[in-house]
């Protein structure tokens, strides 16, 4: 019953995250407002109920399965995947060095960030 009323959470805040972006006109995905909002929601509750983490923990054992409809179309299209794998390894590349920029632009910030109050502390402490 946990594993049921946790899958039940998940989805509702999906659920929430596409009408919010189909109201709203948000352009991100519903899923990924729906999963910001589950975060923000368990990061003011400081933890987890038990039946999230059942439910996600047994999503994560069967990651591989969710995997499959994307190689059946990777399957299904390789002509066309073959025919343009220029642009496609181009895109590839860019996005994954965009990426990688992004993250460490933001792990810089956020640790000037973090730090900072660290630092002022520490000094205010040995005056």
């Amino acid at each position: 019953m946990q594993f049921l009323n946790g899958i039940t959470l998940l989805l509702v805040y999906q659920l929430v995250g596409e009408v919010t972006v189909r109201l709203a006109g948000v352009p991100i995905p519903g899923p990924v407002l729906g999963m910001v909002m589950l975060f923000i929601t368990l990061w003011i509750r400081g933890q987890a109920p038990e039946s999230v983490e059942q439910a996600s923990s047994a999503l994560l054992a069967h990651l591989s399965l969710l995997f499959v409809p994307a190689g059946v179309g990777m399957m299904a299209h390789f002509d066309r995947i073959a025919d343009e794998w220029i642009p496609i390894t181009f895109a590839l590349l860019l996005s994954t060095v965009i990426t990688m920029v992004v993250t460490a632009l933001v792990m810089q910030l956020t640790t000037r960030w973090l730090v900072k109050p660290v630092a002022a502390t520490e000094e205010q402490g040995h005056e």
